[in-house]
C-alpha cells in the first residue's frame, strides 16, 4: 500500500495536509463513538469505560505517529499507511461495540473509505476496502464463536439473518469503494496529466533558454509540441515584422510555401489573439498552410504574441478520431508553448539586431572598424594555418570633402551609402567589406594573391565610378597581400594605406599595389640620389 500511494502523496497534495485531515477524521470518529455510548448505553457491547479507553489509546497512537513524522519526516508514507490499518481496527471495534452487523455507526467505515481513497489513491482505497471487509467478517465470526459479546438480540425484528445483513452491507460497501476509486482514478489521471504538462513546459523553457538562433528555437518548440501532446505535424511561421516566414517544421520534406500572400487564418489568429481550431485547411483562403500541411485535418493555429503584437503562428495538426475534439487542456498548453516560443523568438531577434548594430556602421550598413579588425585577425590566423594568401584593399573616395562642402553633408551621406552598396555588389560571400573611417572603405579578400587582388580592386574602382550617386565621384585604391607585403595585420593595413596614398599622389582614380608603390618610392629615392651627385 505504501508503494501505491507514494506518487499521489508526493506529487499532488502535501503529506502534512493529508495527515491533518485524517487526524480530524479520527477525532471525529472517537467523539461519535463516545456520544453514542452516552446516548444509548444499552445498545453497546462494551462499557462506556472500555469505549473511552480504546478511543484514548487510538488517539494516542495517532498523535504519536504524527509526532514521529514531524520529528523524522523520512517515514511519513509508512506512518500514513500504518495508521490506515490502525483506523480499520478501531472502526471494527466501533462497529462491534455498537451492534455489529446492524450497528448504525457501521456507515462510518464507508466514510473512512471515501476519505482515505480521496486523500491517498484509488489503489489504496481498494486495498483498504479489502482490509475493512476482512475485519468485519473477523468480528462477525468472533461474535458467532462466543469470543466477543453481542447485543444482536436487540435487533431481532430486522429482516434476514446476521450473516445476510453483513453480506449485504459488505456488497454495498464494495460498490461505494469501486465508485469512489473510479472517481479518484479520474482525478489522479487528470492531475498527473497536468503535472506532465507543466514538466514538459519547464523542460521546454530550460532547453530554449540559452538558444540564440530563431530557427533552432522554433524547431525545438515544434518538436516538443508533437512529442508531448500527440500532434501529427507542427510548424512555426514567424518574423520580427512583416509576413511570417517558415522557421521550423517537423516534416523532413516540407513543401516550400507560396511566395506571396498571408493566410487568412494566420492573420485572423494574430488579430484576435486567440487559438483557432479548424477541421481542415481551405487552399483558397490559406494557400501557404495548405501547401505546407497537405490534407491536414483538426488543425490548431496558435498565435505567437510578444509584447502585445503578433509575430507569427504555431500551427499543429492533431491526430483525432472522427467526431472527437481536441482537449481544452491541450489547447491551453499549446498556448503556453507558443507564449514561451514568442518571447524567446522576440528576444533572439532583438539580440541579433543589437549585435548587428554593434558590428555594422550605422550609416552604410557595412561592417564597422571593430568588426573589420576582428575579421582581419581571424583571416590572417586561418591563412597562416592553411599557408594561403590574404589580400586587403583600401578604397578612398576622391575629393569627398569637396562634395560635403559644395553639396552638403546629406548628399555626402547619400554618396557614402550608395558607394558602400556598389562595393558590396562586387564582393564575394567570404569577403569582408567595412567602413574604415570617414570616406575610406576596406575589403578583406581571403585566398586572393596580389594579382587577383589588383583585379578585384580595379572592379571595385569601376563600381564606384559607375554608381548612381547624386554627384559623380571616383575612388583611389591601394592593395597589399599577406605574407608578401606584411607579416601581421597592422603591417598589412599600413602597406595597403601607403599604396592608397600612392594612388592619390599619382592623380587619383586608380589602383596601386603595395609592391608597385614600394618600387616606385625606391626608384624615386634612387633618382633623387643620382641627380644630387
Amino acid at each position: 500500500m505504501t508503494e501505491e500511494i507514494t506518487v499521489t502523496l508526493n506529487e499532488m497534495v502535501p503529506l502534512a495536509e493529508r495527515l491533518r485531515y485524517m487526524q480530524l477524521f479520527r477525532v471525529g470518529c472517537a467523539v461519535v463513538l463516545l456520544a453514542y455510548g452516552l446516548i444509548a448505553p444499552d445498545s453497546t457491547n462494551a462499557s462506556l469505560g472500555r469505549v473511552l479507553q480504546v478511543s484514548a489509546l487510538f488517539l494516542l497512537v495517532s498523535g504519536v505517529s504524527e509526532g514521529l513524522w514531524r520529528f523524522r519526516r523520512s517515514r511519513g508514507l509508512l506512518l500514513f499507511t500504518g495508521m490506515l490499518l490502525v483506523d480499520g481496527v478501531y472502526l471494527a471495534f466501533m462497529t462491534h461495540a455498537t451492534g455489529g452487523s446492524v450497528s448504525p455507526l457501521r456507515y462510518v467505515v464507508l466514510l473512512h473509505l471515501i476519505v482515505a481513497t480521496l486523500l491517498a489513491s484509488y489503489r489504496t482505497g481498494l486495498k483498504l476496502a479489502f482490509w475493512h471487509s476482512l475485519l468485519l467478517f473477523v468480528v462477525f465470526h468472533a461474535q458467532q464463536g462466543g469470543l466477543l459479546t453481542s447485543v444482536e438480540g436487540n435487533y431481532q425484528g430486522l429482516p434476514g439473518t446476521d450473516y445476510e445483513r453483513l453480506t449485504g452491507f459488505v456488497i454495498a460497501f464494495w460498490l461505494v469503494a469501486l465508485v469512489t476509486a473510479s472517481f479518484s482514478a479520474i482525478n489522479e489521471r487528470e492531475l498527473r496529466r497536468r503535472r506532465i504538462d507543466l514538466e514538459a513546459l519547464a523542460e521546454l523553457a530550460t532547453r530554449i533558454e540559452r538558444m540564440q538562433e530563431p530557427t533552432t528555437v522554433a524547431q525545438v518548440v515544434a518538436d516538443s509540441l508533437v512529442s508531448t501532446f500527440g500532434f501529427e505535424r507542427a510548424l512555426v511561421l514567424a518574423a520580427p515584422d512583416g509576413d511570417p516566414a517558415l522557421l521550423a517544421s517537423t516534416m523532413r520534406n516540407a513543401a516550400p510555401p507560396v511566395e506571396s500572400g498571408v493566410d487568412l487564418v494566420v492573420r485572423q489568429a494574430g488579430e484576435d489573439r486567440r487559438t483557432l481550431l479548424l477541421r481542415r485547411l481551405d487552399p483558397d483562403q490559406n494557400p501557404r498552410l495548405a501547401r505546407l500541411l497537405p490534407n491536414a485535418n483538426n488543425v490548431a493555429v496558435v498565435p505567437l504574441l510578444a509584447e502585445g503584437r503578433s509575430i507569427g503562428v504555431l500551427v499543429a495538426e492533431h491526430n483525432l478520431r472522427h467526431g472527437s475534439r481536441i482537449e481544452e487542456r491541450v489547447v491551453a498548453m499549446a498556448g503556453q508553448f507558443a507564449a514561451h516560443a514568442a518571447l524567446k523568438l522576440d528576444n533572439a531577434w532583438l539580440l541579433a539586431e543589437v549585435q548587428t548594430l554593434a558590428e555594422t556602421d550605422a550609416l552604410t550598413r557595412v561592417a564597422n572598424r571593430r568588426t573589420f579588425e576582428a575579421a582581419l585577425e581571424r583571416e590572417l590566423a586561418r591563412a597562416t594555418r592553411a599557408a594561403e594568401p590574404v589580400s586587403l584593399v583600401m578604397v578612398d573616395i576622391d575629393h569627398f570633402k569637396l562634395v560635403n562642402d559644395t553639396h552638403g553633408h546629406q548628399v555626402g551621406d547619400d554618396v557614402l551609402q550608395i558607394v558602400a552598396h556598389a562595393l558590396g555588389s562586387e564582393c564575394r560571400a567570404i569577403d569582408t567589406l567595412a567602413r574604415y573611417g570617414g570616406e575610406e572603405f576596406a575589403v578583406i579578400l581571403p585566398t586572393c594573391d596580389a594579382a587577383e587582388a589588383v583585379e578585384i580592386a580595379e572592379r571595385l574602382r569601376q563600381a564606384v565610378a559607375s554608381a548612381p550617386t547624386p554627384v559623380k565621384v571616383t575612388s583611389s585604391a591601394g592593395v597589399a597581400t599577406y605574407p608578401l607585403d606584411s607579416v601581421n595585420g597592422a603591417a598589412l593595413v599600413k602597406a595597403a594605406d601607403e599604396a592608397l596614398y600612392e594612388s592619390k599622389r599619382n592623380g587619383r582614380n586608380r589602383v596601386t599595389s603595395a609592391s608597385a608603390a614600394t618600387t616606385e618610392v625606391a626608384s624615386a629615392e634612387l633618382w633623387e640620389t643620382l641627380t644630387s651627385l
